[in-house]
């Protein structure tokens, strides 16, 4: 019935009720249904029809539309129909809305708002930084030991295109628990096992690394560049790998059964030496020299195999060679040319190796030896101190001491193994040729040693038969022999 007039700015229009309209019957009206909602700024005042329409304006107040009711006796002894319905308005009067009420339920709600959004936040932070630290921790640790890391990984096995698991139990089956009556030869970090795997019918020789604490990484080392550099290569001269179980407390080099066992167990026994004729122990020196020119100059990245002995030279049934033991090889990249780490059995490693760059001619040196040992039919260590007497300096070559073989007249025939027969005819020629090329191989320096290509070449079939005799075998001396220079052949 009535409208609501509101006065926002100094130049509104407003009309000051006269005493006589204040005194008329029109001022329950007023009272009724007027709601003043701010003193200062805006008030609620119900218009007389003489006046005309106004269209109600409720927001008086710019900063909310919750405003106490006026403090003064007019509207405190308002009826209290007169100032219902007004939603803005608040007061402790027992008819409107308490203030605070509303006010207390919204700071409640802002509260929580708040507080569930700095939780959610810092839940969030947490979970970013647990992650980035866990990766990051993961990530070094990678990068401190990559190949102690992926070692134990997970249980590794692969052997034989078989259930790795059922064949691992197998070996253990086969060996009693890895007993020592089947062992049939020990190393530096391993032991080696002959297993008999009936339903595979196949004997395979078992590696079997020792994993002490203090070694423990070196082993762990050793066995995955042995596994890495084996499953590399493909050579007849080079022992075969069937497969591997790599775990935490196991470790284990599953490889071919060579009967014959190593070429130094076969020389350190005179029934078994004797059973090396020449020919034999000649093909034995060519299949290591395949082996190594393969290695060397075939593979790409080349191997160096860093512990070429008598002891990691296998022989088959038909006295065929294989190489073995690749737990010190190495592939050599093609930018460096010289590592500062020696690998090596003593007495089959160059003295100066020890100060100098290691490469590939320590492979070479290693082979002089083991080839002079099939000869000599013992480790030639004496022979190659003989040899080295009268080098005046530590780079001197081999050749330089040939006073002082010439002096004592050292002749080759006694050189040779004296528990076989000395060689004859074309077999002597052969004989003396692995003497010549096992002195060139042992030079001191190791620029003028032969490449294994040149070595292999040089003992291939229609290579030893230039090397002829330049007199009967009893005449020639060892320092005659010195002067043969590979490289030159």
């Amino acid at each position: 019935m009535s409208t609501t007039l509101a006065t926002t700015t100094a130049s509104s229009a407003f009309i000051e009720p006269t005493h006589h309209f204040f005194k008329s019957s029109t001022l329950a009206p007023l009272f009724s249904s007027t709601s003043l909602v701010n003193a200062r700024r805006a008030f609620y005042l119900t218009v007389l029809p003489v006046f005309g329409y106004f269209p109600p304006i409720i927001l008086l107040n710019k900063i909310s539309n919750f405003t106490p009711l006026p403090n003064n006796t007019a509207f405190r002894d308002a009826a209290p129909e007169g100032i219902q319905g007004n939603k803005g308005l608040c007061g402790n009067n027992g008819v409107l809305q308490p203030c605070n009420e509303r006010s207390s339920k919204k700071d409640q709600k802002r509260i929580l708002v708040i507080t569930f959004s700095l939780l959610a936040a810092l839940l969030l932070l947490s979970s970013f930084f647990t992650v980035v630290f866990v990766l990051d921790k993961r990530k070094k640790l990678q990068h401190s030991d990559p190949e102690r890391n992926n070692m134990h990984e997970a249980i590794s096995f692969s052997i034989l295109n078989f259930d790795g698991r059922a064949m691992y139990e197998e070996i253990k089956k086969a060996t009693q628990d890895f007993d020592s009556m089947y062992c049939i030869g020990k190393g530096g970090h391993g032991s080696v096992y002959r297993a008999n795997l009936s339903f595979a019918n196949i004997v395979v020789a078992v590696k079997k690394l020792h994993l002490q604490q203090d070694s423990e990484k070196n082993v762990e080392k050793e066995f995955l560049n042995e596994v890495r550099t084996m499953t590399e290569i493909r050579h007849r001269n080079i022992v075969k790998l069937y497969g591997y179980c790599a775990h935490k407390r196991h470790s284990l080099l599953v490889y071919e059964y060579l009967e014959r066992g190593s070429l130094a167990a076969m020389l350190s026994k005179n029934e078994e030496a004797k059973e090396l004729g020449w020919s034999k122990r000649v093909n034995i020196v060519k299949g290591v020299a395949h082996a190594l020119s393969y290695m060397h100059h075939d593979c790409l990245p080349p191997i160096v195999h860093r512990d070429i002995t008598s002891n990691n030279i296998l022989l088959d049934s038909e006295f065929e060679a294989s190489v073995a033991d690749f737990g010190a090889a190495k592939f050599l990249s093609t930018n460096s040319t010289n590592w500062t780490s020696l690998a090596g059995t003593y007495g089959y490693v160059a003295q100066l190796a020890y100060t100098m760059e290691v490469n590939e001619k320590c492979d070479v040196y290693s082979f002089g030896v083991v080839t002079l040992e099939i000869v000599v039919g013992r480790h030639p260590g004496d022979l190659i101190s003989s040899l080295s007497t009268g080098s005046s300096s530590s780079s001197s070559s081999l050749s330089s001491s040939s006073s002082a073989l010439l002096a004592n007249q050292m002749l080759v025939v006694d050189v040779l193994d004296q528990r076989i027969s000395p060689p004859t005819h074309q077999m002597a020629g052969e004989a003396v040729a692995l003497v010549k090329i096992a002195f060139a191989c042992l030079n001191a320096s190791p620029q003028s040693r032969p490449t294994m290509k040149q070595v292999s070449q040089l003992l291939s079939s229609t290579q030893t038969q230039r090397l002829h005799l330049p007199k009967p075998l009893p005449m020639i001396t060892c320092a005659e022999l010195l002067a043969f220079n590979p490289l030159t052949t």
